[in-house]
């Protein structure tokens, strides 16, 4: 693995659905928290920002998911209204998720770089977040396409991947 990049990693996957209803999917709370996220919280200069509407550069987050009790906070670095979202994410690193149209479906293309490399970060961030990544993703396509939520909820079964 002596050439493996443990720096940064590339996700993509087609879904479905407009263009515009994917852009909501990342860019506001009460779509986050249908795939991603039990809580998803946005502030603009300390206030929040109602779940219905849309972030913009500048703003904060607080981010929970259902059976971890973290709290994942960072900044919105870019939000352009229409096919790109830019965010701080475990740490240091950043999330760049780029959409684009193909025939009837939006590719989704999520970028996490900036990774460091000593061994926690490898483990926890490169090979922990690419995992999450991984699923999350596949859980909005089912919900954006299905409607079917692979999350799981149920604490007695964590440890799954679906979790």
């Amino acid at each position: 693995m002596e050439n493996f990049d443990w720096t940064n990693f590339t996700r993509k996957i087609a879904v479905k659905a407009d263009i515009s209803e994917i852009y909501a999917a990342w860019a506001r709370g009460s779509e986050m928290e249908k795939w991603f996220l039990r809580h998803c919280e946005y502030r603009d200069a300390g206030a929040p920002i109602p779940k219905s509407s849309p972030v913009k550069k500048g703003n904060k987050y607080a981010w929970q998911w259902f059976l971890y009790d973290v709290t994942e906070e960072g900044e919105i670095l870019e939000a352009n209204g229409t096919d790109h979202i830019r965010f701080t994410f475990a740490g240091d690193c950043i999330v760049d998720v780029h959409l684009s149209e193909r025939g009837d479906h939006t590719i989704v293309s999520l970028t996490q770089s900036n990774i460091p490399t000593d061994e926690l970060s490898k483990e926890r961030i490169r090979l922990g977040c690419d995992a999450g990544w991984s699923f999350f993703l596949v859980n909005l396509k089912s919900v954006y396409e299905g409607g079917l939520d692979l999350r799981n909820k149920i604490p007695e079964y964590q440890g799954m991947l679906n979790n």
